[in-house]
């Protein structure tokens, strides 16, 4: 049981989530022909980051926009799994080897892997999902053939925290990263500064562990859940109630402590956990989603209808690119979930500011 809150999630990503638990590519790379729409000639390719395409998380998310897409129009795709950075060049080179009007490549991390292919390749299509391709910091995408495919996930996770000062029994909230990197601690930013805008509507002292604005907690990898365990045990250890793991794979080793203590809940990120992380649903208060998915579902399918536009997707919650998942059942009151949907239209309406 749910309360009925569901804040910026868009109509596609429903049908796209119920392929949360869908088996990954076995081989990589592979190449998934659809058979429930006439054949298109056209060939969307996507190169994952590290964690993979069975990571719970935002690679996960991503492929499974290509699946929907390629199921709904026929088109056909093909797919590289990364195992580290090593594999980023390789497996973008692939699939532009392998004939593909749009690599799609996820992650902060592909980054300089995708600029320079790109710029190697000027008849191919790119986009990158969490950045803006912009390794030189000039304001501008480091290759013109290049899509960004970003979010305000902020704004999503100033609801979440919002949300989780007012769960919070101990006044306690944890959160840490993966890597220090801005796609990460945009989460980790959200969330502090929500909980801050509760303390001063509601003149309460809620303290986040983890992340100050500036400096905090991470544990150096996508991968080692061991390392996510044994940092939410390190909040758990100094009264943290409630905390947001923003590291993929590792996100699943704090939901292991958290379950293990039994009173604490968990945030999860990128996708609804809840669906994509099965195991810990009840644990779950809440997910902050980017709705990568359908994100990416939009912009294969434009380019599938239409010429390749280089314009930058921003998901927001004014355009349901982000959101949260429904907040478990029974733990706010209607009066609260009434102050977050308000929330959400002062910040959609620019009244009340993200920033911590």
């Amino acid at each position: 049981m749910k309360n009925t809150l569901r804040i910026g999630a868009v109509a596609a990503s429903a049908a796209i989530a119920l392929a949360a638990c869908s088996a990954a590519p076995e081989e990589t790379p592979s190449e998934t022909a659809t058979e429930t729409a006439e054949a298109v000639d056209y060939k969307a390719c996507m190169v994952s980051d590290s964690g993979g395409f069975d990571d719970a998380s935002f690679n996960q998310a991503g492929y499974e926009g290509l699946q929907a897409v390629s199921s709904d129009l026929g088109i056909e795709i093909a797919t590289a799994e990364s195992e580290g950075e090593s594999d980023f060049a390789p497996n973008i080179n692939e699939m532009i080897n392998q004939g593909c009007d749009l690599t799609i490549t996820v992650g902060f991390l592909l980054s300089q892997a995708t600029v320079d292919a790109a710029l190697a390749n000027p008849d191919s299509s790119f986009a990158i999902i969490d950045d803006l391709a912009d390794n030189d910091f000039d304001g501008t995408t480091d290759a013109p053939n290049i899509k960004p495919i970003t979010f305000d996930t902020d704004e999503a996770a100033f609801l979440a925290g919002y949300a989780a000062a007012a769960a919070s029994q101990t006044g306690v909230i944890g959160t840490f990263g993966g890597i220090q990197i801005p796609s990460v601690t945009i989460f980790m930013d959200g969330l502090l500064a929500g909980v801050n805008y509760y303390n001063e509507q509601n003149g309460a002292a809620v303290t986040v562990l983890g992340w100050d604005g500036e400096t905090g907690s991470f544990t150096g990898d996508f991968s080692d859940t061991t390392k996510g365990q044994s940092t939410a045990q390190g909040f758990i250890d100094q009264g943290a109630d409630v905390i947001l793991p923003v590291a993929g794979p590792v996100g699943l080793g704090a939901a292991a402590a958290a379950q293990a203590a039994g009173n604490v809940w968990i945030i999860g990120v990128d996708s609804d956990w809840t669906l994509t992380a099965p195991d810990y649903s009840d644990i779950i208060l809440t997910s902050v989603m980017k709705n990568m998915g359908p994100a990416v579902y939009d912009v294969v399918s434009g380019s599938v209808d239409a010429e390749f536009d280089v314009t930058p997707y921003l998901g927001t919650l004014e355009n349901e690119g982000v959101g949260i998942s429904d907040i478990a059942d029974g733990v706010l009151d209607d009066a609260v979930i009434a102050e977050i949907e308000e929330i959400q239209n002062g910040i959609i309406g620019g009244s009340i500011s993200v920033t911590p």
